[in-house]
């Protein structure tokens, strides 16, 4: 079975999707006329408070939960890994991946807000599953068979990606981490812990995801950040070198640290894309279905908004972490030597905690509460996205269930979780993405021609003039 599972993992997440998924986002950049030009002002704009706009949480709220669900373990293990794959010049191309990522963030989140609804009580709901249906609707309300076989795949598919993805996988980490550097804890424990940690934030909807993210990520990156700069200012006589090593492995096949680590151009656009693509999870269509919940006065704004999530996951933290380990790697070879020795899955953690040991008594405590934190924090955004695709599918009754399994599936996660639902997650983020991408890309003249409207003819504080409808379960 896992046989099968992952030679399916491996169509589906080779080099066709990556090349969609990169393709998508040099393709909207150019589209959207270079949209990330905006970031300087996006930037200011998302920090802003702006209590006149339509939604259920504000805007920094939408962005900070969406940004709960990316800048996670990846962002650490994840740049490690594609390190380790495919060599240093692998850095520079998540980089790029993420920079062009930026576009496709932005046109994602524009259509979820221009298509979000309202349900029975008042609550927002959004994302690819309702721009399916409503942008493709006839004039008599119907919508093609078609349209509603990319909502409900979509929908479908992201639930599944959620429990595996966002639940188990995190609580697995963060058993990992907390076993691995305190024995005496045992991982039933840590399971009782998340389980109790993450009922009480995600059973109060998405108001209380938001202000628990609100202060959780800027805390939590920013703490990591520190801890960043100090290992490259501990490293400052070789970031040179490390910078230059990056760009001269990006484009030519060469050996490093040794010869531990090396690759050619082809390795390391491969895994540079992939991990690109999977730490700012641009086009996977999961942060518009928060970001439709934002207090937004038009789709542009939260739009804006929202894309400089891509930036700071993939931009930032991305890079620091790449930075951090390639100085790391150049001050002490032996590192990776040692590493790579006794590959397994767990070769990007080790990797990662050898860069952070380098810092006296903080090093390693840093890493694994930051590690813990970001874990927790993606179980509490990716859950948000599992609430939103069950109450499409089966309406509000259906999101208490949902989120007795989601908590379920994270105690599991901590006492032990097998490849087989990593790589049934892995499979689920890929056919979301796919639906995702198809509509996004259907929509993007009329996004392109909306966003010169909005935000290159300056009418960003224009009222959004169409009303969000009101639906039930019926019409979904």
């Amino acid at each position: 079975m896992i046989e099968l599972l992952t030679t399916i993992d491996s169509i589906v997440w080779g080099p066709a999707m990556i090349a969609l998924l990169l393709g998508t986002h040099i393709y909207l950049t150019f589209r959207t006329g270079f949209i990330q030009r905006k970031l300087p002002q996006a930037i200011r704009m998302s920090v802003r408070r702006d209590p006149s706009g339509k939604g259920d949480i504000s805007s920094f709220g939408a962005l900070a939960t969406a940004l709960a669900a990316t800048i996670g373990t990846g962002s650490i293990v994840g740049v490690a890994t594609a390190l380790l794959a495919g060599g240093p010049g692998a850095i520079f191309w998540m980089w790029i991946a993420g920079l062009f990522g930026i576009a496709t963030k932005y046109v994602e989140t524009y259509a979820a807000v221009k298509y979000r609804v309202r349900d029975k009580s008042g609550a927002m709901l959004g994302g690819a599953m309702f721009v399916w249906k409503r942008a493709f609707a006839r004039p008599d309300g119907s919508v093609p068979w078609w349209a509603t076989l990319g909502a409900v795949s979509f929908a479908a598919f992201a639930i599944i990606a959620t429990i595996g993805t966002g639940s188990a996988v995190q609580a697995a980490a963060i058993s990992g981490i907390v076993t691995s550097s305190v024995p005496a804890i045992p991982a039933v424990v840590v399971g009782i812990v998340i389980v109790v940690a993450v009922a009480a934030v995600i059973f109060g909807g998405v108001n209380s995801i938001a202000r628990v993210c609100e202060w959780l990520v800027p805390i939590m990156a920013g703490a990591y950040a520190l801890g960043c700069l100090v290992i490259m200012g501990m490293n400052a006589p070789v970031l040179g070198e490390a910078v230059g090593l990056i760009l001269e492995c990006a484009f030519t096949p060469k050996a490093a640290f040794g010869g531990a680590v090396g690759s050619g151009l082809i390795m390391a656009l491969q895994f540079g894309c992939a991990r690109g693509l999977f730490s700012n999870e641009s086009g996977l269509g999961t942060a518009p279905i928060v970001a439709a919940a934002a207090k937004t006065k038009n789709p542009a704004d939260q739009a804006l908004i929202s894309m400089t999530g891509a930036f700071w996951s993939t931009g930032v933290i991305c890079l620091l972490t790449g930075l951090v380990l390639v100085s790391t790697m150049i001050v002490h070879p032996e590192i990776g030597e040692d590493i790579l020795a006794n590959p397994s899955i767990f070769t990007g953690a080790a990797l990662a905690s050898a860069a952070f040991a380098e810092i006296p008594v903080f090093g390693t405590p840093v890493l694994v509460l930051g590690m813990c934190a970001f874990a927790y924090s993606t179980i509490l955004g990716w859950s948000y996205y599992g609430n939103r695709c069950v109450a499409y599918l089966f309406g509000p009754r259906g999101i208490k269930p949902y989120q007795v399994i989601y908590v379920a599936v994270a105690f599991f996660g901590a006492i032990g979780v097998g490849d087989v639902v990593w790589t049934i997650s892995d499979i689920g983020n890929a056919l979301m993405a796919i639906p995702n991408i198809i509509v996004i890309l259907l929509l993007s003249g009329m996004i392109a021609r909306e966003t010169r409207h909005y935000v290159y003819d300056g009418h960003l504080d224009e009222e959004y003039a169409e009303p969000v409808p009101r639906v039930d379960k019926a019409q979904l």
